[in-house]
């Protein structure tokens, strides 16, 4: 619901800025919700093509779809389609709409690298994000932030071609004053840095629900060490995914941009060294 208010002020401003008046507004709804309605339905399809996942079934992996399943019996949650990515690097994610059209991926190099505890710590988690649709929060989210920030370039381009601007001007001049001045003023810069909060606000929500899925995942497994000693190792290892982008990096177990993207602020997971320590504060 923020989110959604958040576009729609922006369409408000945008189009009594630029002179179009309500027309913008609705554009921009309508964007919002074309956009979130294909994140939703979509989003996993994406997330998955993108990173090269590849679909396997038993009897292609028996070792990891067993874990999965056992742990879905015990989450009382259906089975998710299973994916591997063939990549060193070490990481997990799950997508999804919800727990019925929900998806798991490993890397190939999580699952040779992690004993037995460990590798059912990290599916345990990701199947927490299912059970908690944190899947589906966050594919809507980042659609929504997308959008935002296509909103906010929208607006730009129009003033750097010198679009609009015609009743803005009259209305400017008819009254308002300087109060006026100044609510153009704040929205302007509200504006220019619309992208940037609705960007924290993601990073944010993102955070929060990793700390909630590393405490669902250890109650399923009753052995919080295996995903804390996982954490460790996953720590340990600074080889990035090469398909992993900004877009789906909040999607992960870990940061998959290591050595990429170090900016603690703009991190898409809270700190390694503190969900160990939450973990194990629950032994």
């Amino acid at each position: 619901m923020v989110f959604i208010a958040f576009i729609v002020a922006i369409g408000y401003f945008v189009g009594v800025y630029l002179g179009y008046g309500s027309g913008y507004l609705i554009g921009a709804m309508i964007v919002s919700i074309f956009m979130s309605l294909s994140g939703y339905y979509k989003g996993d399809k994406i997330a998955l093509a993108s990173t090269g996942a590849k679909a396997v079934v038993k009897k292609d992996n028996p070792y990891v779809y067993r874990m999965v399943e056992n742990l879905c019996i015990t989450a009382g949650i259906p089975t998710p389609k299973v994916y591997i990515i063939d990549s060193p690097a070490m990481n997990a994610f799950a997508t999804g709409r919800d727990p019925k059209h929900a998806s798991i991926a490993l890397t190939t190099g999580i699952i040779s690298a992690l004993e037995n505890e460990e590798l059912e710590g990290v599916i345990a988690h990701e199947l927490s994000h299912i059970k908690n649709y944190d899947i589906r929060l966050m594919t809507v989210v980042v659609v929504l932030v997308g959008t935002i920030a296509l909103l906010s370039n929208w607006f730009f381009r129009a003033r750097l071609f010198g679009m609009g601007g015609g009743n803005r001007r009259s209305s400017n001049n008819s009254g308002g004053g300087k109060f006026g001045a100044i609510i153009m003023v704040v929205g302007l810069v509200l504006l220019i840095l619309s992208p940037v909060i609705a960007e924290v606000i993601k990073l944010a929500i993102s955070r929060k629900r990793e700390f909630l899925a590393d405490a669902s995942g250890s109650l399923l497994t009753r052995y919080p060490e295996g995903l804390a000693r996982a954490l460790e190792k996953i720590s340990q290892s600074n080889t990035p995914l090469p398909n992993a982008s900004t877009a789906t990096a909040h999607l992960f177990i870990s940061n998959p941009l290591k050595g990429k993207n170090m900016n603690k602020l703009f991190s898409t997971h809270p700190p390694i060294n503190e969900r160990i320590t939450k973990l194990r504060n629950l032994i």
